[in-house]
C-alpha cells in the first residue's frame, strides 16, 4: 500500500530511506522550490529533487535530475515504499538521465568546433578588413568594417561598410556592402581579381 506524505517531516523522513536505498554516500537537503520535497545528492554528485507534486494525490512523487544543458530528465512514481523509489530511480531517471547527459556532451561538442571554425574564418575576415568588429551571437559571426568619407558639402559623413556574416560552422559566409557606388564598384572590382 503506497505510504501517505503528508507533512514535511514524513517527506524528509521518506527522502531520507530513498537516499539510503540509493548509495552509502547518498544524503538529502532541503529543497525549497516546492512544500513537500527534497533534494537527494547521489553518490555521483547528482542533485535529484524528490517531490509530491499533486496534493490530492500524496503518494505521487516527482523525481527530476538536472541535465548540464540546464534541462531536466523527470519520472513520475508512486511512493509505495522508500525501496520502490530507490528502485525506480535507478532502473529508469540514471538511464534518461545518462541519455541526457550524453546529448548534451555531444551538442556542446559540436557548438564548441562549429565556434572553433567559425572563429578561424572571423579572424581571417578581421585581419582582410583592419580595425574591422567582430560580434559573436548564438551560432553566427558578425564582423563589420567601416571606413568614413568626408562630407562632400552637401551632406552628412558617408561611409563605406562591409558586412559579414559567418554561418554556424564558418563554411558559409554572407557579404553584405553598402557605401558610395564608385567606391563599392571598386571594392568588388578589387575582390573579382583574387
Amino acid at each position: 500500500m503506497p505510504v501517505e506524505l503528508n507533512t514535511q517531516a514524513q517527506f524528509a523522513a521518506f527522502a531520507d530511506e530513498v537516499a539510503r536505498g540509493l548509495g552509502t554516500h547518498c544524503r538529502t537537503a532541503p529543497d525549497y522550490d516546492h512544500m513537500l520535497s527534497r533534494l537527494i545528492i547521489d553518490d555521483e554528485g547528482r542533485g535529484l529533487s524528490l517531490r509530491q507534486y499533486d496534493g490530492a494525490q500524496p503518494t505521487r512523487l516527482k523525481v527530476s535530475a538536472a541535465v548540464q544543458d540546464g534541462s531536466r530528465v523527470r519520472i513520475g512514481v508512486t511512493a509505495i515504499s522508500a525501496r520502490h523509489v530507490a528502485q525506480e530511480i535507478t532502473r529508469r531517471l540514471y538511464p534518461l538521465h545518462a541519455q541526457a547527459a550524453r546529448r548534451a556532451a555531444e551538442l556542446t561538442g559540436r557548438d564548441d568546433a562549429e565556434a572553433h571554425d567559425r572563429r578561424t574564418v572571423a579572424e581571417a575576415v578581421a585581419a582582410a578588413l583592419p580595425g574591422a568588429h567582430v560580434e559573436e551571437n548564438y551560432r553566427v559571426t558578425k564582423v563589420t568594417w567601416q571606413r568614413p568619407h568626408p562630407s562632400d558639402g552637401h551632406g552628412q559623413v558617408q561611409c563605406d561598410t562591409v558586412c559579414v556574416g559567418i554561418g554556424p560552422g564558418g563554411e558559409g559566409v554572407e557579404v553584405e556592402l553598402s557605401g558610395c557606388p564608385s567606391r563599392i564598384v571598386a571594392m568588388l572590382a578589387a575582390f573579382a581579381k583574387q
